[in-house]
């Protein structure tokens, strides 16, 4: 399986980071673009750089390479998981600016009717986000605001950004056997 992984400038590098180190464990090929911006927020949010971040991934482009080979649909690829995505980048993943090889490979994901996925991070939303996550859902985009789950009690900060990367995989039929599933209700000790 190979995946192409984007990070943009929203808040939630950690999300991107996570991914990527549950990928690499899982023997999952992986093709990173980090955004220019998305590499400052993880360097203000995170004890990261980008070099350690991009030594998660078996392939890094520059944002800025729109010649790189998953900017093409003959590029044979499992589909594409942006998280974090910036509300700038859903926008114009809407609109069809390809203007950037993160945008210009959720294009081509688009047209190749792959798999792609959004980890939307902004709160609270207004109108215009609203309707571009409609619009794109509609196209069959996966929407995945990472809202954290309590059913599994969560004790750390890592519990949670583990918990959303498990839902995130599943969404690529990848199911690990660390996430913890939800077993229906249970009554208190």
């Amino acid at each position: 399986m190979k995946i192409i992984v984007g990070m943009t400038g929203a808040t939630g590098s950690i999300y991107g980071i996570r991914l990527l180190q549950v990928l690499k464990q899982a023997g999952i090929e992986t093709h990173l673009v980090i955004s220019t911006w998305a590499g400052a927020t993880l360097q203000t949010e995170t004890s990261y750089t980008l070099k350690d971040v991009e030594a998660l991934a078996d392939y890094v482009y520059s944002n800025k390479d729109l010649g790189a080979k998953i900017s093409s649909g003959s590029f044979q690829v499992d589909g594409m998981i942006i998280a974090p995505c910036s509300m700038k980048s859903l926008a114009s993943i809407r609109m069809g600016l390809a203007d950037n090889l993160v945008t210009r490979s959720a294009d081509v994901i688009l047209k190749e009717r792959k798999k792609l996925l959004l980890m939307t991070r902004e709160t609270p939303l207004n109108n215009i986000h609203l309707e571009n996550m409609l619009y794109l859902s509609q196209m069959g985009v996966i929407i995945f605001p990472p809202m954290p789950a309590f059913y599994n009690h969560p004790e750390t900060l890592e519990d949670i950004v583990d918990h959303i990367v498990y839902r995130t995989l599943d969404q690529f039929g990848i199911h690990l056997p660390a996430a913890k599933r939800w077993n229906g209700l249970t009554k208190k000790q």
